[in-house]
């Protein structure tokens, strides 16, 4: 598969996983409830797998889910965002660290 279909495949999965998320968001309190797992526990990890994968790759999209579940799942979506800041963060310095050593000649 080219990276070209993978990339159509996702951002199809990026924009599909997205219509569950707004329904919740604009939907009148009282009818929200009914249907209160289905966007914390599918369809956001849907979309943070999805937007990770395109951005960073496959290994770092499982790595956000993973961290953002755990995090939700123990003290609530406050440490999940920040846990999700925090990732972002480690991968940028770790992109730095790496563009600064020294090649091999």
């Amino acid at each position: 598969m080219t990276n070209a279909a993978k990339r159509s495949i996702l951002r199809w999965i990026h924009l599909v996983a997205t219509i569950p998320v707004l329904g919740y968001i604009y939907s009148p309190a009282s009818e929200v409830e009914q249907y209160i797992g289905g966007p914390r526990y599918i369809f956001v990890p849907a979309l943070i797998l999805s937007g990770y994968w395109m951005y960073a790759g496959v290994i770092f999209a499982i790595i956000g889910v993973a961290v953002w579940l755990g995090a939700y799942y123990v003290s609530g979506f406050g440490a999940a965002l920040l846990s999700q800041i925090v990732l972002l963060t480690a991968r940028k310095i770790l992109i730095l660290i790496r563009a600064r050593r020294p090649r091999p000649i």
